[in-house]
């Protein structure tokens, strides 16, 4: 469950990214990375616990399946807050620039 969620948050990220590709302000890129190398990750662990339990892999058990996908929307939502992180730092559009060193129009 993790794979599949961390693959539809990669495809889904990607496709925001594409409509938006020339102009990049948002930096999406970024979390397209995060998303497809956290993808990768789990292929791999996919790989790896495959050749471990042969048949078995593929009858988990319920919780194990909950568990699972309880820790992909966690990764999903940590690459969400550092993208928040790095958008802020970067400011791409001067919004928190603007709000720290604005001047009061009172």
């Amino acid at each position: 469950m993790t794979l599949l969620t961390a693959v539809f948050a990669a495809v889904i990220c990607t496709v925001i990214w594409y409509k938006g590709a020339p102009k990049s302000e948002m930096k999406v890129g970024v979390l397209c990375l995060m998303y497809w190398g956290a993808s990768l990750m789990w292929l791999v662990d996919a790989v790896f616990e495959y050749a471990e339990l042969h048949e078995k892999y593929f009858t988990p058990a319920p919780a194990d399946m909950l568990n699972d996908f309880y820790l992909g929307l966690s990764a999903v939502a940590l690459g969400l807050v550092i993208w928040l992180v790095i958008l802020l730092v970067k400011d791409p559009k001067g919004a928190v620039k603007a709000a720290l060193f604005g001047k009061k129009t009172d």
